[in-house]
């Protein structure tokens, strides 16, 4: 998945979205130990998929909270000059 379109995702999808590939990884890996992965490679790709997004929530979670304490800053009023 590019991370051009996961930032396109909202954060709900994103959600859905790494629960979807974690599902899949343990999948994978059950098939792994069972010897019918034809795709090993295939592991790699969902966990650096898994990685990418919770990359961007991370980023919109400290966004948010950096917007959140910036704000009272901004709207308070400066100390008068005696």
């Amino acid at each position: 998945m590019k991370i051009k379109d996961l930032r396109e995702m909202t954060n709900e999808e994103l959600y859905s979205q790494r629960r979807d590939l974690k599902h899949e990884t343990i999948n994978l890996r059950v098939q792994q130990q069972s010897g019918q992965l034809e795709n090993s490679a295939r592991i790699r790709i969902v966990r650096r998929d898994v990685a990418r997004i919770e990359s961007i929530l991370s980023e919109r979670r400290l966004a948010d909270a950096s917007a959140a304490t910036a704000e009272p800053a901004a709207a308070a009023p400066e100390p008068a000059e005696g």
